[in-house]
């Protein structure tokens, strides 16, 4: 039985300064530590350059096994193709830190999808970093006997909103949806892991003035299928562009939206909110067999929040 522990409550919208020094990230570190990004892509922009030094000089302290990329690496019209010059302007010249130069494991967001949708997967074929082996899949992360089971979901095709807007989103209404669906309930009623994480970009829960059709199609098409099987942990995104942690009523999962690192907007609590922050930023996600910690971290490395369950 898992045990959920929210380690830092706040009912309101306020960021915190904590951890800043490699000391103090090192304080941070478990048996299997990575990080969670989404929404970077302004060709260096905002706060993307520092948050990619912030990045690498943490990983010199803490180990880091992977990035997960919850989608938008590319704003705004996604790539043309795997020559884009995008991808040099956006991510390679930008993460370009030694210690970044491990697997990325990436996922579409909706501004891909206003571009070539397929060459976000064939990248995967120049690049040594970026994995990216279908529109939706499974990755294991294994470490010193830890297990994480992270499905990597595609949400845009999930969503009404993306579908029927064939000019903007010209692939989203070509995908499977119900096949997608099939196989995410597959997938949760088989794994076996100490920890179960589901990532797309979209979330289920969150304060935005971003369409309601699109919470209300996750809810009904996503959230059935993760509160059906009871074992998942954690659901994280993006796309809002700034850090919330909600729990609801009747659902044991934390709901993370992991802010954006390059460009945030403003936030307010809502019905659930256990912390919220406009802040740019990143989440380092450490793990032990029996306790697992999300941290919310700001563009210099503070530590805003905590997200940490038990078993």
């Amino acid at each position: 039985m898992k045990r959920i522990v929210l380690a830092v409550v706040t009912l309101f919208c306020f960021a915190g300064s904590q951890a800043q020094t490699p000391q103090e990230w090192k304080n941070l570190e478990k048996g299997l530590n990575f990080y969670l990004v989404n929404d970077l892509g302004r060709n260096g922009y905002y706060d993307q350059k520092l948050i990619a030094e912030t990045l690498g000089v943490m990983a010199e302290t803490v180990g880091i096994e992977c990035v997960l990329a919850a989608g938008d690496v590319h704003h705004f019209e996604g790539v043309r193709s795997v020559d884009d010059p995008l991808w040099l302007t956006n991510y390679e010249w930008i993460y370009k830190h030694p210690e970044l130069m491990i697997p990325w494991y990436a996922i579409l967001g909706n501004h891909e999808y206003r571009g070539n949708t397929q060459a976000v997967l064939d990248y995967s074929e120049r690049s040594a970093r970026w994995n990216v082996p279908a529109r939706y899949y499974v990755k294991m992360i294994e470490d010193d006997g830890i297990t994480v089971c992270v499905l990597m979901i595609d949400t845009s095709p999930l969503l009404d909103k993306y579908r029927e807007d064939h000019e903007k989103y010209p692939d989203a209404a070509k995908q499977d949806m119900e096949r997608q669906l099939i196989w995410m309930d597959s997938v949760l009623g088989a794994v076996e892991a100490d920890w179960v994480l589901v990532v797309g970009h979209h979330p289920i829960y969150a304060q935005t003035d971003k369409n309601e059709s699109e919470r209300a199609d996750m809810q009904a098409r996503v959230d059935k299928i993760l509160r059906k099987h009871g074992n998942v942990d954690m659901y994280l995104c993006g796309h809002i562009h700034n850090f919330q942690h909600i729990r609801m009523k009747g659902s044991s999962i934390d709901y993370v939206v992991n802010s954006s690192a390059s460009l945030s907007r403003p936030v307010e609590p809502i019905e659930g909110t256990r912390f919220c922050s406009s802040e740019t930023g990143f989440s380092l996600i450490s793990v032990d067999k029996d306790r697992m910690c999300l941290y919310m971290l700001d563009k210099n490395g503070k530590l805003l929040h905590t997200v940490e369950r038990e078993k």
